[in-house]
């Protein structure tokens, strides 16, 4: 495993996201310790989902996947948990609700969880665009659309975990009742209003976080 992440260029990466995977556990295990209350130990959780997406097209990376439609599975189960990379930004709501330690500790910590979570959905997400060009030849222009378009995806993904409770085990065992209860809900005028302005407004904030961070990877590639 070492030597194939030495031979694709990803060691250095890796290394890094797991140096910040454990700085945030360690945050978690010190909150957890100086105030002998669990509050924020879920973001563990949290961070996990989001580094399965990044496991996911790794793997595929390292294991040099080349059929199409093994690349199309892949792409499709990542797509399903790729908003959980992006969901902890959201978790900042709960900075007034969760008490017993200073606030700027609680700040740095669910800011720590959250770059570690978009670190992996964004890095990800780089590897799909990869899939797409190498795989299935699409151009620059194509893929710069598509990856608009699933960010955006992503941040409705992110309202419907946040607000609505859905999760992604839930788009997997149990699809038909959440696509119910997603039209009930578009059916409801406040409601339509509410998620498309959060869709467009929070995926609108991480396309423009996304692109600079593919552009400065791109050149340092160069």
């Amino acid at each position: 495993m070492l030597n194939s992440l030495r031979e694709s260029g990803r060691l250095r990466l890796t290394v890094f996201l797991f140096a910040i995977s454990i700085y945030c556990v360690m945050l978690s295990a010190f909150r957890l310790f100086y105030t002998r209350t669990h509050g924020y130990l879920f973001l563990n959780w949290n961070l996990f989902l989001a580094f399965l997406p990044w496991l996911l097209t790794s793997l595929a990376i390292l294991r040099k996947v080349k059929s199409r439609i093994a690349i199309l599975v892949i792409m499709a189960v990542w797509l399903v948990f790729f908003p959980n990379c992006l969901y902890i930004l959201t978790d900042l709501i709960h900075l007034r609700e969760i008490e017993y330690a200073p606030l700027w500790l609680d700040l740095i910590i669910v800011l720590s969880f959250a770059w570690a979570g978009l670190c992996y959905g964004f890095i990800s997400l780089m590897d799909i665009e990869y899939f797409l060009k190498e795989r299935f030849r699409a151009g620059s222009k194509t893929v710069a659309f598509l990856s608009i378009c699933l960010i955006y995806m992503a941040a409705f993904g992110i309202y419907i975990g946040r607000f609505w409770r859905w999760n992604s085990w839930d788009l997997l065992g149990n699809p038909a009742e959440l696509m119910h209860e997603t039209f009930d809900r578009f059916t409801d005028g406040g409601n339509y209003y509410r998620v498309f302005g959060f869709t467009i407004l929070m995926g609108t904030l991480l396309n423009f976080m996304y692109v600079p961070i593919r552009n400065m990877r791109r050149k340092s590639a160069a």
